[in-house]
């Protein structure tokens, strides 16, 4: 909203504002009364860890009642009347096996979030106005409200705490500003299908925790390395390769930041505001 704001007029339906996009017919009727010609569908369960105690549950989980439920009515009102629904799908409904993942892959997701997901991406794609935008651990300048994975790093960092990360991990993390600017693109072609928004370099989480110290003028010996195995041990399962492939949206000539470009953006604009 603070990147668009110029160009869209934007309305809040979540929580925040009273709106349980679980409960179907509130929902439907809010999306069929307004006269906006996309839905953009940003909500979704995403506590990794806490989705996998929930797979007994199955449709009955949260995840599932937000992931797809609550997506299948998106979707639905947005066939009703005749409005584009755009859905943020992850880098989680691979299972990490290719170095590489273009738009075409066949998801093979496995944790229960990620499945949850997977299945919510493929009721939109069944709409011919739905578009699935896949993301990687998003971050930006100032976060609101979630901290993102680059300030939760610098949070550790600033109380001179011990990071640990992986070496032997790839992912491709999304600068919001990038999403923004391929997100007013792919409006403007009415564009539909799946595209991957994220980092035009793989890094390691070990890299990248290198990145954000050398960035922020922290002391790189404050990082420790670990495998990816020995990270994740005894968590839900996550890939350790998804690096998305953003060939499709990079022809549109929207540009993708390295994460270091990106870091380095993030610690301007942060600067700029703090002085």
């Amino acid at each position: 909203m603070e990147l668009l704001g110029s160009s869209y007029t934007f309305e809040n339906y979540s929580l925040e504002t009273g709106v349980d996009i679980t409960n179907t017919e509130d929902i439907r009727s809010r999306i069929v009364q307004n006269n906006a010609s996309w839905m953009f569908h940003f909500a979704a369960y995403t506590n990794v860890q806490e989705a996998e105690k929930q797979r007994k549950q199955g449709r009955n989980s949260i995840s599932w009642q937000v992931n797809v439920s609550a997506t299948e009515n998106i979707v639905n009102a947005c066939k009703e009347s005749g409005k584009h629904v755009l859905y943020i799908d992850t880098d989680y409904a691979f299972d990490g096996t290719k170095k590489k993942y273009t738009e075409s892959d066949t998801p093979n997701p496995q944790g229960w979030y990620a499945t949850t997901k997977s299945e919510g991406a493929k009721r939109v794609l069944a709409y011919d106005k739905g578009l699935v935008v896949r993301i990687s651990n998003p971050y930006r300048a100032n976060p609101q409200g979630k901290t993102d994975f680059v300030h939760k790093m610098l949070e550790r960092l600033k109380k001179g705490e011990k990071l640990t990360a992986a070496t032997d991990q790839l992912f491709v993390p999304t600068f919001i500003d990038d999403f923004a600017s391929a997100l007013q693109t792919l409006i403007s072609v009415e564009a539909a299908g799946i595209y991957h928004v994220a980092a035009s370099e793989a890094i390691s989480p070990f890299d990248a925790a290198q990145t954000v110290a050398a960035v922020y003028g922290y002391d790189k010996k404050q990082i420790q390395s670990t495998s990816f195995t020995s990270y994740f041990a005894g968590q839900a399962m996550v890939p350790q390769y998804a690096v998305l492939q953003c060939g499709k949206i990079e022809k549109l000539g929207v540009r993708m930041h390295a994460f270091d470009q990106g870091v380095q953006a993030v610690y301007a604009q942060e600067q700029q505001q703090h002085g």
